[in-house]
């Protein structure tokens, strides 16, 4: 069932200046008052962590007690419009999932991210198991650029262990429908989640369906902490 949008801020917000090389990114941490598992979500390529549906899902999350750490890439903390390299930007995921794991050792850490921000943590995942990581949450993983359906951005996927939820536009022209299927479908950890009609920013006609990205996003994690 279709959550209503929250309507009342019942976190607490907190700011941190984590380092990257010799420079420094900014983060903000949206904590419930209680929490049960603590998301890192990088924000995507024409972006920052400062986008309204990077801080509309965290506020959703904090209504069901996830709390969400965002954070910016070097780039865009230095308002270039260019991405980063990926060896760049898998170092401000690094110094985010550090804060994250510093902030709340004892709970369910999830890291992920929307399109670029999802594709950058899985590359650094795969390259870089952490124990204290419980799996990977990505909103609309860009299999492709626009046009050019391929699955080569995926091969790094099949050398992660820890459950991975794909929550995915079926309209999404970074990753068509039949594509993010049969990448999914070779991944024995793999949860592919549908939006009907979504495309890659997750809009689907006049409707809101942050309410139930971040559901999809709490009924996952439960379902690890079971499991």
């Amino acid at each position: 069932m279709l959550r209503q949008p929250t309507l009342f801020m019942d976190f607490e917000i907190k700011s941190f200046i984590l380092p990257v090389k010799t420079e420094t990114i900014s983060a903000e941490l949206y904590q419930p008052t209680t929490t049960k598992a603590v998301y890192v979500f990088a924000h995507g390529a024409g972006t920052d962590m400062h986008h309204k549906f990077m801080k509309d899902l965290a506020a959703e999350l904090a209504s069901l007690q996830v709390a969400t750490l965002r954070y910016n890439f070097l780039y865009s903390e230095q308002k270039k419009r260019r991405p980063d390299f990926p060896a760049v930007a898998h170092l401000a995921v690094a110094a985010a999932i550090a804060k994250a794991h510093e902030l709340f050792s004892t709970l369910p850490l999830i890291a992920g991210g929307k399109s670029f921000g999802g594709r950058m943590t899985s590359q650094y995942i795969a390259a870089n198991p952490l124990p204290f990581v419980s799996g990977l949450a990505f909103v609309g993983f860009p299999l492709h650029p626009a046009g050019k359906p391929a699955t080569e951005r995926a091969t790094h996927l099949s050398g992660i262990k820890i459950p991975m939820l794909f929550l995915q536009g079926t309209k999404d022209a970074l990753a068509t429908w039949e594509l993010i299927t049969e990448v999914c479908s070779t991944l024995s950890t793999a949860t592919l989640v549908p939006f009907e009609g979504a495309d890659h920013g997750f809009k689907a006609g006049k409707k809101n369906l942050v309410p139930e990205i971040a559901e999809e996003i709490n009924n996952w994690i439960s379902g690890l902490h079971r499991s």
